[in-house]
């Protein structure tokens, strides 16, 4: 029996061929093995000797090895070409980023003459009212060459202090007038590298309460919404509370479901600040249950008067929370259009001179009825507290006798 079993199996390796699992050493690919047992047909009548398929199918293994071993190094040469190829053109864009040519004298002299005079101003967020009185600015100044200004979108007063100090091409921001506090201990010397052209507009505080709350003092401890990150509410509200040392649950979510919540009586939250030019339109549509209100602040409370400026409230603002005739006293936050302190002399220095000339003998221009109506109420004399004005801008104030109670008369530009 034995040699019979022994018989079988090497009838078994006659047709099949050498044992290809059990020979590990054996490096025959699959495809091969898949040709080898392919058959070919014989012809009718002829008589196969013994041994014969293993003999032919063997013999062709280096034929089939051969055009294997060339289809590799064809794909192996193709990937390498098609690794060059994508490299090369890359290697040319990082040496050249804006064109696969020269440019020639024209092109290079209208580069030249567009970039002269670009000045960035760095907005804000596409919801807020700074990113639209950038647009507005850039409206009024833009003239042809002379004089081009790019409005940036933003995440808000802290990113826009950054871009005025680091961001390459950004010359001018809008910012809050304390957005500079948190960068004091970080750039020592802020207060020269940064000063102000314009106070653009007031942000007014509005601390709006549900009826248990009588004064500030009834908030501590209490749950209170800033709104959400990159807001004007939310980097000078938690100043704002911080210098009044109300200690309060601070919380950030966005104002529409903030109000609801407080509307219900859900959420705990017992105050929503805003800090934006009055009259806030949240507070002029539906209705609102007895004793919902806003708190006065008053501003010599507390370390106010170094950042911020009085203000009011009144019945005509929001008739609906304040008795007609009368005024809540509150605190505004100065919205100014910053500049970097570029050397005198400088080319930097020189596009900002030209866009205080055009942005001041044109003031009147904002009074249009398509422009935000915050411009009627600026005034190019009005003063930043704790903040420098920049020095042609002073010097043209000074030289076209404008004060802080005087409007401004219409000035040609200066070219």
């Amino acid at each position: 029996m034995v040699k019979s079993d022994m018989n079988h199996q090497d009838r078994l390796a006659a047709e099949d061929g050498p044992p290809r699992r059990r020979n590990r050493r054996s490096k025959q690919p699959l495809l091969m093995s898949l040709a080898c047992r392919r058959r070919r047909p014989s012809a009718p009548g002829s008589a196969r000797p013994h041994g014969a398929a293993t003999t032919s199918r063997w013999a062709t293994w280096p034929i089939f090895k051969g055009i294997l071993m060339n289809i590799l190094q064809a794909i192996r040469l193709g990937l390498i070409v098609l690794l060059a190829g994508l490299v090369h053109p890359l290697t040319q864009a990082a040496a050249q980023p804006r064109s696969d040519r020269p440019m020639n004298r024209a092109e290079a002299a209208a580069k030249l003459k567009m970039n002269a005079w670009t000045v960035g101003l760095a907005g804000g967020l596409l919801e807020g009212a700074p990113i639209r009185f950038a647009t507005e600015i850039a409206r009024v100044v833009d003239e042809s060459d002379a004089l081009h200004v790019l409005p940036v979108v933003t995440r808000g007063p802290t990113q826009n202090v950054e871009a005025l100090l680091y961001l390459r091409g950004i010359d001018t921001a809008i910012i809050n007038a304390d957005a500079l506090e948190q960068f004091r201990s970080l750039v020592p010397n802020i207060d020269q590298r940064i000063s102000y052209i314009l106070n653009l507009f007031p942000s007014e505080l509005h601390i709006f309460v549900r009826p248990e709350i009588r004064s500030l003092a009834d908030l501590k401890g209490k749950k209170v919404n800033f709104n959400t990150p990159g807001t004007t509410a939310a980097y000078s509200g938690p100043l704002i509370f911080d210098r009044m040392k109300l200690d309060v649950e601070k919380t950030f979510i966005p104002h529409p479901a903030a109000l609801e919540q407080m509307r219900k009586g859900e959420g705990d939250i017992s105050a929503v600040v805003f800090i934006t030019s009055k009259p806030v339109e949240a507070f002029l549509r539906g209705q609102w249950g007895p004793g919902f209100g806003f708190l006065p602040v008053d501003i010599g409370e507390a370390d106010l008067l170094d950042h911020y400026l009085p203000s009011t409230l009144t019945s005509k603002d929001y008739p609906q929370f304040i008795p007609e005739g009368e005024d809540v006293p509150t605190i505004s936050v100065p919205t100014i259009l910053a500049v970097y302190n570029w050397p005198p002399g400088s080319d930097r220095y020189a596009r900002l001179t030209r866009l205080v000339d055009y942005l001041f003998s044109r003031i009147d221009r904002f009074h249009a009825p398509s422009f935000h109506p915050a411009w009627r109420d600026v005034n190019l004399a009005a003063q930043v507290p704790g903040l420098k004005r920049f020095a042609p801008a002073q010097e043209w104030i000074d030289r076209n006798h404008v004060t802080r109670t005087q409007r401004v008369p219409p000035v040609p530009s200066q070219r």
